[in-house]
């Protein structure tokens, strides 16, 4: 199993709104893909709350049954959509990808 961790940091304002009402139409968007690529288990989006000067705005977690399920994620268009869309919007991104 491959766990994929992504931390985000957004600009203040995107799109015309502020950095929380876009770090929730991320989570919104993000999470429908469940169910909607082969070899994604599950994709879950957490906002932060703490808001200290470590913090990212955006947390992603998701599991995949193999490498080739997480690069089939990358390159599937529903993802690669909303990739696109969050790089408008992001400071900064740290990626985490490893197996268990």
């Amino acid at each position: 199993m491959i766990k994929h961790i992504v931390f985000f940091t957004l600009k203040p304002e995107g799109e015309g709104r502020p950095a929380h009402e876009n770090a929730l139409e991320m989570k919104a968007r993000l999470e429908a893909l469940n169910g909607r690529i082969d070899g994604l288990l599950m994709l879950e989006v957490g906002i932060d709350f703490s808001r200290t000067d470590a913090s990212a705005d955006v947390a992603l977690y998701s599991e995949f049954t193999d490498r080739a399920s997480l690069d089939a994620y990358q390159a599937h268009p529903e993802h690669v959509a909303i990739a696109r869309w969050v790089a408008g919007l992001r400071e900064s991104r740290t990626i985490v990808d490893y197996e268990v």
